[in-house]
């Protein structure tokens, strides 16, 4: 399914199925956190290099999560804008509290 999606909505549930498991959704989380305080920080410090530090801790951590504990392909690689607004909109769902619901809505359980 990963080649042949051909429209966001069909994407989401597939991005929240590669991210079954819950370590996987945190790692992610603390990137995405981590990409938040960084243009924060180069914000209120006018040191603008600091923004070449967003990509690394969003892609580092999440790709991290995927190898590692996911053990799957990371969507970025695939459909990287999706992926990246997908990113976001998990980040905002979880903090919301909505995440749980949207992961039962589809069915999505933690892989072995």
């Amino acid at each position: 399914m990963a080649g042949s999606i051909k429209a966001y909505r069909e994407f989401w549930p597939f991005y929240l199925e590669e991210h079954s498991k819950p370590s996987t959704r945190t790692i992610h989380f603390i990137g995405t956190a981590l990409v938040f305080a960084v243009l924060i920080a180069a914000i209120a410090t006018r040191v603008w290099w600091l923004l070449l530090l967003m990509p690394v801790a969003g892609y580092g951590f999440a790709w991290f999560s995927h190898f590692f504990v996911e053990h799957n392909r990371p969507a970025t690689f695939t459909y990287p804008v999706w992926s990246l607004f997908s990113d976001f909109r998990m980040f905002f769902v979880w903090l919301s509290g909505g995440l749980d619901g949207e992961l039962k809505k589809y069915n999505i359980v933690a892989r072995a």
